[in-house]
């Protein structure tokens, strides 16, 4: 089969066929079966008109018959949660998803809330579910993508992002994260070099191929899941597939993005932010939020006076609990003697104080430790998003044991948020603490389990300092809080970080310092 080059040229380019009929191999050779249209110059010269008629039929029924993008090869797993506003979010989110598939293709893809697929309280971190998720679609789809609730998806960018991989082998895509130093919240992973390891950044929606899930799945049938802590999924998830080098590592897929909507780069992308923090609309008022304040007598002349210079001029009604009554700042004695570690009868007496009548009566409390930095006005702003007639219980969240019929929790260090109702339920249950130095969030995350309440997860709380998160994580948060003032000038933190009018992604430097347990 011949197509020539036009007027003088003797060597013709010949296209043959693979045996496959899947493309096409040029190879140029000279050929004398060549037939010129007649007072014509530089144009091209067939070999003959039923074989070009031949060619593009045949062209043709390749490009027809090319494997292309399937939306019903895609499974979407909106990574949700089950708290009322959280549900709305991802039904909004799932609705996109649909109607642009019915712009596309008559084939809507299968969208599923994490949060709704069993009653087991460790599906959120994924990795449980990934037997059930093998079984269900392995042999019908080709990806699990999962989202967060304020992922924007274009989908059919993400499905010509997709098409650039063989769906038929292990992929882990997404934006990746590292960290600049080792730090405690990955249990100082990578300690020699830190930015090696890469993992990914939820927000930006990230995948797994088939092929990888059905692998994963095998291994946890194997060697079941260890029970231990859950404390930063997206790390622990990139950690269990890379198994020690034995496994796969993220690839970088730059069309995932965690750019807003309207930034100039985010015509690139496949997905995209909505918005760096929800917006509800009217802020929760001052006098509706109660805040506790967790100290002691040591720190009285340490911490205290951090927490005065920086967010207590933006409290209405707060108060600080001790273990001794300094009338100076002042603080409470509520009969719990100190504990070095725990500090569950603190809290619980605090709870029962904020139920008691013994404070104003108010929607929301908050209990922090005398080493949280915390902005109250973008709290505020936050708890408009949620009903406080609901059992709500909000900050970062944890896990213990969730492959073992665990529990969740909300890390105490970064705040714990409760609605009145939340309080109530807790109290009147008769869950207590075990002794007065057991870890308060631990024994609140088991009574809330144990009542079937599910705590709700917000990654503006922060259980530590801003360097010990990924730089580019953080820079698409409006944080509300941060904690400890271990080898950081606190005030300068929240200066930088949470005071009113501070930029959003303050920047931070490594810490060079040598790591200790505190």
């Amino acid at each position: 089969s011949v197509l020539c080059e036009s007027s003088g040229d003797e060597r013709c380019r010949v296209f043959w066929f693979n045996e496959l009929g899947s493309g096409l191999f040029r190879e140029s050779r000279p050929t004398r079966s060549l037939t010129k249209r007649k007072g014509e110059r530089g144009t091209t010269a067939v070999a003959s008109l039923p074989f070009m008629s031949s060619l593009l039929f045949i062209i043709s029924l390749l490009l027809f018959l090319s494997p292309s993008p399937d939306l019903r090869q895609i499974v979407f797993v909106i990574q949700s949660q089950s708290n009322s506003f959280h549900v709305q979010r991802a039904e909004r989110l799932r609705a996109s998803l649909l109607q642009q598939a019915t712009d596309l293709t008559e084939n809507p893809p299968v969208v599923l809330f994490l949060h709704s697929l069993s009653d087991n309280e460790g599906d959120w971190s994924i990795l449980p579910m990934l037997p059930h998720f093998s079984k269900t679609f392995g042999k019908n789809s080709s990806w699990l993508v999962f989202l967060e609730e304020d992922t924007d998806v274009k989908v059919g960018e993400l499905l010509g992002v997709l098409a650039k991989f063989d769906g038929t082998k292990e992929w882990f895509l997404g934006k990746p994260l590292h960290d600049e130093e080792s730090t405690i919240i990955h249990h100082y992973a990578f300690a020699e070099n830190p930015p090696q390891f890469k993992y990914p950044d939820f927000s930006a929606g990230w995948a797994l191929s088939v092929p990888l899930v059905q692998r994963l799945a095998e291994r946890i049938r194997d060697e079941p899941l260890k029970s231990d802590f859950t404390i930063d999924l997206k790390h622990e998830v990139a950690l269990y597939i890379w198994n020690q080098g034995q496994g796969l590592r993220l690839t970088a897929v730059p069309e995932l993005c965690t750019e807003l909507q309207d930034s100039p780069r985010a015509p690139h992308c496949a997905t995209t932010l909505s918005a760096p923090a929800p917006a509800c609309g009217e802020a929760v008022g001052k006098d509706d939020v109660f805040v506790a304040v967790k100290t002691c007598q040591k720190f009285h002349t340490e911490r205290v006076p951090v927490v005065k210079e920086t967010w207590e001029q933006e409290a209405s009604l707060l108060e600080y609990y001790s273990d001794y009554a300094d009338p100076s700042i002042p603080t409470i004695n509520l009969g719990v003697p100190n504990t070095e570690r725990g500090h569950c009868g603190k809290t619980f007496a605090i709870l029962k104080q904020f139920a008691s009548g013994a404070v104003p009566e108010t929607k929301w409390l908050i209990i922090v430790d005398d080493d949280t930095l915390i902005s109250l006005p973008r709290l505020r702003a936050l708890l408009g998003c949620y009903d406080a007639s609901e059992p709500v219980c909000l900050g970062e969240r944890y896990g213990y044991g969730l492959s073992q019929g665990g529990y969740s929790y909300i890390t105490g260090g970064g705040g714990m948020v409760f609605s009145r109702e939340a309080v109530l339920q807790l109290l009147q249950s008769g869950c207590k603490c075990y002794s007065d130095d057991a870890p308060d969030d631990m024994v609140l995350g088991m009574c809330f389990n144990a009542l079937g309440l599910a705590v709700t997860h917000s990654p503006l709380f922060h259980q530590a300092r801003p360097e010990d998160y990924a730089r580019d994580y953080l820079s698409h948060q409006v944080p509300i809080s941060f904690h400890k003032h271990w080898n950081i000038d606190p005030v300068a933190v929240f200066n930088s970080w949470l005071r009113e009018g501070a930029p959003t992604t303050a920047p931070h430097q490594p810490d060079k310092t040598p790591k200790t347990e505190l």
